[in-house]
């Protein structure tokens, strides 16, 4: 696959950007070794063939390319004569917006607003594998319950039969109709959780073994491949009528039951294997891609995995995290947010507040701190969006609960701000959240990775170390007007109370 590497010296202090979002914890790249194959690995989130540099410099490349960062060098190895390396200004902003104009300029679509409004719900931490109906609508109605707004609910994993046999399992779901008019009643969206595998042996996988739907091996039995939720045969993104089939099952789905959209999970790259036969060559990043498209369909849509496709009206979560403090948890959602926007991804979501790790919940040991669900929530509050799961009046006391809900409520006063970010997110691919160094280039701000910058205009800063009340803030040039009242003028770093009751925030003046 890389038969042609190129070597970039590195200017002075020149910092960089891009490729896994994963690795949004170790950006900027440039000061230390770093290294990243994107070929059928996408770090189990969002990634992009694009590398920007704070000096204006960016790399592109249509396919997946393998980068490293040696010394004083950055060598960038891939398909022959498919690798851009281009100025496109002076600074960060400048190579993104050269980038994206390039090649992968904004659809002038977005998600719908709704998103950006209200709070999202997943059942997935409080039932895991086993939703019901009756489950569904209890969780629902404690939400409202609780003083939390209603917002997007979605059912996840084996609301279904089989995987691939998409209708509400009978037993589990006996009315799904009159549940989903019910949540719709209460205020909710509602999006169903589906993914790309099939389970063998069932009426579908036949059925679509003998269309030629499945990906197969070299010797035509079909593929079984293992991922999280055990072996599974895989549709065949490749073949335009496996994926008609496929559109089809969903929009009747919408048509029957009033389904609003759908958490289409899975289709990472590691998923798919170079030796895959399908109705024509597809590599595994291609697969990710055509997997990720089906979502521009739907206006009510979720990714955890995509390849490509920046500027388009994706909404993009940030992949499961630990109920952790640190870089596997809370401490990776600003760094790892930042490099979805600057790959083209502004329709971004952090992880569930508290985390989204299912294996936390069913360890025999496992504690929830409340201090850090609460820091969570007040982490994700302005996001452009944000998502709870586990729920909060169930593990955490009077107190912390409502800490919570003023992180949500924050959420949906700001609404009509973040909605107006993301209708120039649409229009021009810039991100809703930015980093520090993309708004104030020559600030020297590129390391900065716990405070981030929605639109040019407010400054976030979350506290995400366990028992802090107080935290340092890097106030750029100008008046910042505060959360609570007070007026900082920069440039400046400035120590700030922030007991657990307080999220930082400032609206430049």
């Amino acid at each position: 696959m890389h038969n042609e590497m190129i070597r970039i010296a590195l200017t002075e202090n020149e910092q960089w950007w891009g490729g896994a979002v994963g690795d949004g914890i170790h950006m900027p790249f440039g000061s230390r070794s770093y290294q990243r194959d994107l070929f059928g690995d996408a770090a189990y989130n969002q990634a992009c063939p694009l590398l920007l540099s704070n000096k204006g410099r960016s790399i592109w490349s249509e396919e997946p390319f393998r980068f490293a960062f040696e010394g004083s060098e950055l060598v960038v190895e891939g398909k022959a004569g498919t690798i851009k390396v281009e100025q496109g200004g002076d600074d960060l902003r400048d190579a993104f917006r050269y980038a994206s104009k390039t090649y992968f300029p904004a659809s002038g679509t977005l998600p719908d607003e709704v998103f950006f409004a209200v709070p999202q719900y997943n059942t997935w931490m409080e039932m895991g594998i086993h939703p019901t109906q009756e489950k569904v609508l209890a969780y629902a109605e404690a939400i409202i319950g609780s003083g939390l707004p209603p917002g997007i609910l979605m059912i996840d994993d084996n609301w279904h039969e089989d995987y691939g046999t998409l209708v509400f399992h009978p037993g589990r779901f006996p009315d799904p109709k009159a549940m989903i008019e019910q949540l719709h009643a209460l205020g909710f969206r509602v999006m169903l959780w589906v993914c790309p595998f099939i389970s063998p042996d069932g009426e579908v996988f036949r059925y679509l073994h003998e269309q030629g739907y499945l990906l197969r091996e070299a010797d035509g039995r079909p593929v079984i491949r293992k991922w999280w939720n055990g072996y599974s045969a895989v549709l065949d993104g490749s073949n335009e009528e496996a994926m008609s089939w496929f559109t089809g099952v969903l929009d009747r789905l919408m048509d029957q039951y009033g389904v609003d959209g759908f958490k289409l999970d899975a289709g990472d790259p590691q998923y798919y294997e170079a030796t895959d036969v399908g109705a024509r060559p597809a590599t595994p990043n291609e697969q990710c891609e055509i997997w990720a498209r089906l979502g521009l369909r739907y206006a009510f849509n979720e990714y955890r995995a995509c390849w490509k496709l920046a500027g388009q009206p994706l909404v993009q979560r940030l992949a499961d995290k630990n109920h952790s403090w640190g870089t596997d948890g809370l401490a990776s959602l600003i760094p790892n947010g930042l490099a979805q926007g600057l790959i083209g991804y502004a329709f971004n979501c952090p992880d569930m507040v508290g985390g989204g790790q299912y294996g936390d919940l069913i360890r025999p040991d496992f504690q929830v701190d409340g201090e850090l669900f609460v820091r969570y929530a007040q982490c994700s509050a302005l996001f452009p969006m944000m998502q709870f799961s586990t729920a909060p009046w169930r593990v955490l006391g009077e107190s912390h609960l409502a800490l919570c809900i003023e992180a949500a409520q924050l959420h949906c006063r700001m609404g009509d701000e973040i909605t107006e970010l993301a209708r120039h997110a649409a229009a021009t691919g810039e991100p809703i959240m930015r980093h520090m160094a993309y708004v104030f280039p020559s600030a020297g701000y590129e390391t900065i990775t716990d405070q981030f910058m929605l639109g040019d205009n407010i400054l976030v800063a979350p506290v995400i170390q366990k028992g802090a009340t107080a935290r340092n803030i890097v106030f750029p040039e100008g008046t910042w007007i505060g959360d609570d009242g007070s007026e900082v003028v920069g440039p400046c770093e400035a120590e700030v109370e922030a007991p657990l009751s307080r999220l930082p925030w400032y609206c430049r003046g």
